[in-house]
């Protein structure tokens, strides 16, 4: 959520960035938010008018009845109690503006960082990393949904048949691979800092608001209502969440923290090519990286979590790209996004596999999460998070890139965890 002391300060430039982020309407918007906070500030400047006198009316009251003076003091008190039903409606107006201020402040997006490129739609993302080499294969190779019929490691009828379409079922190599998958951005998380977590997998409503997936992703959200939970699209939701409402101190930067969940994620009108065999699902497994920075050193922590998840990718031998997103295409949270793209060699185009993204204070206004300074004053935090990564993508990219006369070849890094080196 946007600061409105920033808005306030920096009117121009938030509708300039808000603009930049292909919000049509950004100044009517801002201009609503401070009409409604100044006449919040209004009926608070009247209220505490209201409040002083009924405060210097009844010290009045005191002295007049004290010196016998009821008939006086009776009049005031009719006084005070007029003055006491104005309060009660202008507290009851006050009430109503500040939530409408809030309702309105939650509509606004995030401010994109300066190096975000101009633009509305994927085509207008900037590369700003590609292997050199794409691989070409054979002829004959096949595109993931029949390599895993064909070694029977994943079953995406059996899913239809216990829950429905996007919810495959992973069969012995297959499941096999997954936990491996798994384990290995683990251990290669936690080797490089990261403190392991394992979070709930549902959510209530403070932390969906918290991480800013309420309410602008309600409906891509499962929702168990009598619970008044949602099943979580990414760990990031819990792990973010942890620190809601806390103060670190100074020395506590960098907080650090990597976890395993299943996400959940409706995809409501996904369609066509993109949702073919693991390219689009409702469930699925992800490792996530979440860092809470100080402000001054946020970016170069995204640059440090980028190298990170390229690490990954490079580890499991497959080609990739690394974009930074334009305004238009950026999470509603998001001040500056990087998204890793791997070649799918057989079906010959990148699949998103990792979103690596600097919130800067955004989540962190929405979550109360504050840093003690030096000087003894507390400022929000920045937070950062990343997939490291998700499994569906980066799967169909192994089976394709990887597919042999000899079998799907399992990378050298992966061995030790699948414990074989082809599937067969």
């Amino acid at each position: 959520m946007l600061q409105l002391a920033q808005i306030r300060q920096q009117t121009d430039l938030v509708i300039q960035k808000l603009q930049h982020k292909n919000l049509a309407d950004a100044a009517s918007m801002v201009e609503e938010v401070l009409a409604t906070d100044d006449a919040r500030k209004s009926a608070q400047a009247q209220l505490d008018l209201l409040l002083a006198e009924q405060n210097q009316l009844a010290k009045e009251i005191g002295s007049l009845m004290k010196n016998g003076e009821k008939t006086a003091a009776e009049e005031l008190k009719i006084k005070v109690g007029a003055l006491k039903e104005q309060s009660k409606a202008l507290e009851d107006q006050k009430d109503e503006l500040e939530k409408k201020s809030l309702d309105l402040l939650i509509r606004l997006p995030n401010l994109p960082h300066n190096s975000v490129p101009a633009g509305k739609t994927p085509d207008d993302n900037e590369i700003v990393y590609q292997v050199p080499h794409i691989p070409v294969l054979p002829a004959n190779s096949k595109p993931h949904w029949e390599l895993t019929t064909q070694y029977d490691i994943i079953d995406f009828e059996l899913g239809v048949k216990v829950t429905g379409a996007g919810f495959p079922v992973y069969k012995g190599a297959g499941a096999k691979l997954q936990r491996a998958l798994i384990n290995f951005f683990l251990d290669q998380n936690t080797a490089a800092g990261y403190l392991e977590v394992q979070p709930p997998i549902l959510v209530n409503e403070a932390s969906g608001f918290g991480t800013g997936q309420l309410p602008d992703k309600e409906g891509q959200m499962y929702y168990v209502g009598i619970d008044n939970l949602y099943l979580i699209p990414t760990a990031e939701v819990p792990v973010t969440n942890l620190y809601r409402d806390v103060i670190l101190k100074e020395s506590d930067f960098p907080v650090r923290n990597t976890a395993y969940t299943p996400c959940f994620r409706r995809e409501a009108g996904s369609y066509g090519k993109d949702v073919r065999g693991l390219n689009r699902l409702h469930q699925f497994d992800k490792v996530e990286i979440v860092e809470l920075a100080h402000p001054d050193k946020s970016y170069e922590t995204l640059e440090k979590m980028r190298a990170h998840v390229a690490s990954l990718v490079e580890a499991l031998e497959l080609p990739y790209r690394i974009l930074r997103l334009c305004g238009g295409d950026m999470s509603f949270a998001s001040a500056l996004t990087y998204d890793f793209e791997v070649w799918s060699a057989a079906q010959g185009r990148w699949l998103e596999v990792s979103s690596v993204s600097n919130f800067e204070s955004f989540q962190a206004n929405r979550l109360k999460l504050r840093y003690k300074a030096a000087d003894g004053k507390n400022y929000l935090a920045h937070t950062l998070n990343g997939s490291a990564m998700a499994l569906p993508r980066i799967v169909a990219a192994l089976l394709e890139n990887h597919q042999t006369p000899e079998g799907i070849r399992i990378p050298k890094a992966l061995v030790p965890y699948t414990g074989f080196e082809f599937i067969r």
